[in-house]
C-alpha cells in the first residue's frame, strides 16, 4: 500500500484529500502546517507528498527546498492556489514533481497521483528493479546507473529523465513530451530546463555520447 502526506492548512481540504485517496487505497497522513509536515516525512518514509505552497508558518516553496534537502529522494506534487506562473515554474525547477492548481477537480489529482506513483515502478517487471539499454543498467530503487564497472548516483530528476529515454529507447522524445512527462508541464515556459538536465546526465556518464540531440525536436538515447 503505497503511503501519502497531505500538507495544508485548509481543513477542508485535507479530510476531502484524505477520504479520496483512501478510497483509492492509499494509506494518508496529514499535516496543518510546514513544520508538521517536515517532521512527518522525516520520522517516516512516504511515497509521495503533496504540498500546499500557502500555509501559515512557513512558505511551502521553503518546505519543499527544505524537504529535497534532507531527504532528496522525496516525491512533491504542489497543490496550490497561486495563479502566477512564474510561481509554478519555481517549483517545479526546484524539483516538485507536478503542480496542480486550486480549485482542482479530484479525478484529475487522483489520475496524477497515480501517474507519480507508478513512476517509481517504471521500467519494472515480475519483481526486477532494473532497467537495461545495452551495457547502460539503471537501479530504479537506488537511483543509480552504472556503465560497465562505472556507478554513478542521480538527483531525483536526473533519474527520471534518464527512466524515460531508457523506456524509448532508439526512439526521438521531443522537448514538449519531456517537458509534460517529467516535469509535469502543461506549457512551455521557455526555459532551456531539459537542455540542462540533459547536459547533466552526460557529464555524470562521463561524457556518454548515446544520448543524441535531435537537432530543432529533442533527444534519443540508443541502445547501441
Amino acid at each position: 500500500m503505497s503511503r501519502l502526506l497531505v500538507v495544508d492548512d485548509e481543513e477542508r481540504i485535507r479530510r476531502l484529500l484524505q477520504r479520496v485517496l483512501q478510497a483509492e487505497g492509499y494509506a494518508v497522513d496529514l499535516a496543518a502546517t510546514g513544520a508538521e509536515g517536515l517532521t512527518a516525512a522525516t520520522e517516516r518514509s512516504y511515497d509521495l507528498i503533496v504540498l500546499d505552497l500557502m500555509l501559515p508558518d512557513v512558505s511551502g516553496a521553503a518546505v519543499l527546498s527544505e524537504l529535497l534537502d534532507r531527504l532528496p529522494g522525496s516525491r512533491v506534487v504542489v497543490l496550490s492556489a497561486v495563479p502566477e506562473i512564474g510561481t509554478r515554474v519555481h517549483v517545479l525547477d526546484a524539483g516538485a514533481l507536478d503542480f496542480l492548481p486550486k480549485p482542482f477537480v479530484t479525478a484529475e489529482l487522483l489520475a496524477r497521483v497515480r501517474v507519480r506513483l507508478r513512476e517509481q515502478q517504471s521500467g519494472t517487471t515480475a519483481g526486477s528493479r532494473f532497467l537495461q539499454v545495452g551495457d547502460l543498467r539503471l537501479d530504479t530503487q537506488r537511483r543509480i546507473v552504472s556503465v560497465g564497472n562505472q556507478q554513478t548516483a542521480l538527483s531525483q530528476r536526473e533519474f527520471v529523465l534518464l527512466s524515460h529515454l531508457m523506456q524509448r529507447a532508439d526512439q526521438v522524445c521531443s522537448r514538449e513530451e519531456l517537458l509534460a512527462d517529467v516535469w509535469g508541464y502543461q506549457f512551455d515556459p521557455g526555459s532551456n530546463v531539459v537542455d540542462v538536465y540533459v547536459r547533466r546526465l552526460r557529464s555524470k556518464l562521463d561524457g556518454l555520447r548515446r544520448i543524441e540531440t535531435v537537432r530543432n525536436v529533442g533527444y534519443c538515447l540508443s541502445a547501441g
